[in-house]
């Protein structure tokens, strides 16, 4: 069947008007952020923020009308306002101190989004980039498999998804025309963005269509039965973090730190962002902590050592482990092959495997 193209898609749009201006959402400059790849349609309408409760309506049907093209397997639309509100009469009480505000899908009050069979969903974060969050994500999850659970990885980093690349998977997921399929590698069901874009164009969307798109993997991906779904959180306290901890069920969330200074500052606000919008922290692990020359077998703290550990003690939260610096896991992340699949006897594969036992039992 032959996908639809962007073409396709301005002209379904072009039937969809604005009640309140004359004419379509299209010619009226509305759209922005169009991407279309392999039948998934994903795009932002640009609103008056004044508007915004009543544009639902037209997000809907902007929706419906892609959706109903030959060749469109999935639609995401969201809504998005470059100008500031207009003044209310009255504004809103602020939230009480050390409490986020809640918000729903498009900026409205919302409860979180049902995960039927998925027994529980943990967000594994930092609140810095580089301290090799997504390949401490990989291991846990594959080593949780091996321990026999059913396992899923949802990569939530919308602007740099790796997940594609680490568990060694190609191609783009089927649909059974109401939902996605997800992708598998070493036993490990995924889903990301990285299956659906093309991997050398930069994803440049702004704030509501990065939580819309992850609305998306989330609610409209066949995730089938799981005993534990992690997310591969991008770094940082920003939408999407907040999307995630606000909308998803979370059972919990772990704060991958390395020794540094600099990276505890940032790990600190990861972990203080999920108490403040009530997701419990069930602990904090080193990455990076050591490195063990396997030549002369002498050990090196490249970045410090401890740091996480005194951090976690100092916040009152759990330290999971130390996972040491070696180039087998670099290796291994990067052709598809997590350590803790092809070499689970290491000293590194057996470091993950014992993280793993201690959140399988947990759970």
């Amino acid at each position: 069947m032959a996908r639809v193209s962007e073409d396709e898609v301005l002209d379904a749009l072009r039937r969809v008007g604005d009640p309140a201006r004359d004419g379509n959402v299209v010619d009226l400059g509305m759209i922005t952020g169009l991407v279309v790849r392999d039948g998934n349609v994903m795009f932002s309408i640009e609103i008056e923020a004044a508007r915004a409760p009543e544009m639902e309506s037209l997000r809907l049907a902007c929706e419906q009308v892609v959706a109903g093209l030959p060749g469109a397997l999935s639609v995401t639309a969201v809504l998005t306002a470059e100008q500031a509100p207009a003044p209310q009469p009255s504004a809103p009480p602020p939230p009480p101190p050390g409490k986020a505000p809640q918000f729903g899908r498009h900026g409205t009050a919302g409860g979180k989004l049902e995960m039927p069979g998925i027994g529980a969903v943990i967000a594994v974060a930092s609140g810095k980039g580089g301290v090799g969050k997504s390949t401490v994500t990989v291991n846990l999850a594959v080593a949780l498999s091996r321990l026999g659970m059913k396992v899923g990885i949802l990569d939530a980093d919308i602007y740099g998804p790796s997940m594609p690349r680490m568990l060694g998977i190609s191609g783009q997921p089927r649909s059974d025309g109401d939902k996605l399929e997800t992708m598998r590698g070493h036993g490990v069901a995924c889903m990301s963005i990285g299956f659906l874009v093309d991997p050398d164009q930069p994803t440049i969307w702004r704030g509501p269509m990065v939580m819309g798109a992850l609305e998306q993997l989330l609610g409209d991906v066949k995730w089938g039965e799981l005993d534990v779904m992690l997310v591969d959180m991008p770094p940082g306290t920003g939408d999407a973090q907040l999307t995630m901890a606000q909308k998803v069920p979370l059972k919990g969330a772990i704060i991958v730190s390395t020794p540094q200074d600099i990276a505890l500052i940032d790990a600190r606000k990861g972990l203080n962002m999920f108490r403040q919008t009530d997701v419990p922290v069930m602990g904090m692990i080193e990455n990076m902590s050591y490195f063990h020359c396997p030549s002369c077998g002498e050990r090196s703290e490249i970045f410090g050592h401890g740091g996480a550990r005194e951090t976690a003690a100092e916040l009152g939260c759990d330290f999971l482990g130390e996972i040491p610096l070696h180039i087998k896991l670099r290796e291994t992340s990067d052709a598809g092959t997590p350590i803790t699949a092809s070499d689970p006897e290491s000293v590194e594969a057996r470091a993950f495997t014992a993280i793993a036992e201690q959140i399988k039992d947990r759970l």
